[in-house]
């Protein structure tokens, strides 16, 4: 088959809506359930790219939640400690395989993001992996195949309606690759660049030491970079993306967003986080939000509007600034990758906050030498790769 027609494009007066293959050949996936709209596959056939070189990479498995053309989240698949299987609300499903733990990792980073995602796989979708998702608001999957009884438990997700797909994992596009933007075709050579140890080499700054560990998040920070809208930048720990800011204007401002993302990610972990008591039956996804607002600036109005009584079993304690502050300060030894350079040594100051020591950039502002200057204060050790990552 080499076209397939769409329900609608990006909103539903879009019409008509496809996708085909010019010259007569195949599409490289094949629908095996539900439906997929034009953004899904926008999204599937990104994040394919993304755990497919994640892969190639780190030679692990890898998955990603994408929204929206751009990631929520990206990791590999690294075997979860207590803390994060409870905080990613799968210490209810014992150990899990690897691919399992990669997208546990993938939708955990940032849930909020991830609610109603399409989910990347670079390997067989197993049962563990299938089990996971079923639990988990999500559009779809795309992998390069499915074990029988993990495609059944997929079918049977949103009443057989769930989008279920299988990429052809042979499948490589030409060198030259074309859209079309009011009516003006574009053209241009697709990004194949290969992201590997070997971008990071050239440490510039007075702290030369990079760990394998480092090295590997700095590769995954870069990666999902790759697949990421422009301008934006990563924070990467422990096998995963903790924090992506896309399609940000303003460098400092991905800086920030990411940050706060990552930030999160950890406060999650904090002891007044951890005991939490929820009311019984509560959703996952509810309980992701009073998250949210409890390790947020506006839970004191929450608190004094008496909202807790529906979400908690007893009133928590106020969740204190300076003790966000003392927990945040625990964090250290994250990597973060830039799409492009830093202008201004602002964003190091941001980084630093969040614990980044290990930086990853293409390097080449005319205030590199302030940037580096702003590394060497915090012992920071950075990278120029000299390689740009805009993704659009």
């Amino acid at each position: 088959m080499n076209e397939m027609e769409l329900k609608y494009g990006c909103n539903p007066n879009q019409k008509p809506a496809r996708i085909f293959m010019k010259e007569g050949k195949d599409l490289p996936i094949q629908v095996l359930c539900g439906r997929p709209g034009y953004i899904n596959l926008l999204d599937a056939l990104n994040g394919w790219q993304l755990v497919r070189e994640l892969k190639k990479a780190t030679g692990l498995p890898a998955a990603a939640s994408f929204k929206h053309v751009s990631p929520a989240g990206a990791a590999v698949g690294l075997p979860l400690d207590e803390t994060l299987a409870k905080i990613y609300w799968v210490d209810d499903m014992g150990a899990l395989s690897p691919l399992a733990s990669a997208y546990a990792r993938a939708r955990g980073a940032d849930r909020m993001s991830s609610f109603g995602d399409f989910i990347s796989l670079s390997d067989v979708c197993d049962v563990d992996t299938a089990k996971l998702i079923k639990r988990e608001v999500s559009d779809g999957v795309i992998a390069p195949g499915y074990e029988p009884e993990a495609l059944e438990i997929l079918k049977a997700k949103k009443n057989g309606n769930y989008c279920v797909i299988r990429m052809d994992e042979t499948y490589e596009p030409e060198a030259v690759e074309r859209k079309q933007v009011f009516g003006v075709v574009f053209e241009q050579g697709r990004n194949d660049l290969d992201i590997g140890k070997d971008m990071l080499a050239n440490v510039v700054t007075a702290a030369k030491e990079i760990p394998d560990q480092a090295k590997t998040d700095l590769l995954i920070s870069l990666i999902t970079l790759k697949y990421t809208q422009s301008n934006s930048v990563c924070y990467a720990k422990g096998g995963q993306a903790i924090g992506i800011g896309a399609g940000q204007q303003s460098r400092v401002h991905c800086t920030r967003l990411a940050g706060q993302k990552a930030d999160n990610w950890f406060l999650r972990q904090a002891p007044q986080v951890l005991n939490l008591r929820f009311v019984d039956g509560i959703k996952r996804a509810d309980r992701d939000n009073a998250i949210d607002v409890y390790i947020g600036e506006e839970y004191m109005d929450v608190l004094a509007d008496g909202v807790w009584e529906k979400t908690f079993q007893v009133k928590p304690p106020v969740f204190t600034r300076e003790e966000k502050r003392a927990w945040l300060d625990k964090m250290t030894g994250v990597a973060l990758g830039s799409d492009a350079f830093f202008p201004f040594g602002d964003n190091i100051e941001r980084a630093y906050k969040s614990g980044v020591r290990y930086i990853a950039q293409p390097g080449g502002s005319v205030r590199d030498d302030h940037v580096i200057e702003t590394c060497n204060k915090y012992g920071i050790a950075m990278a120029f790769t000299g390689i740009r990552l805009f993704h659009h």
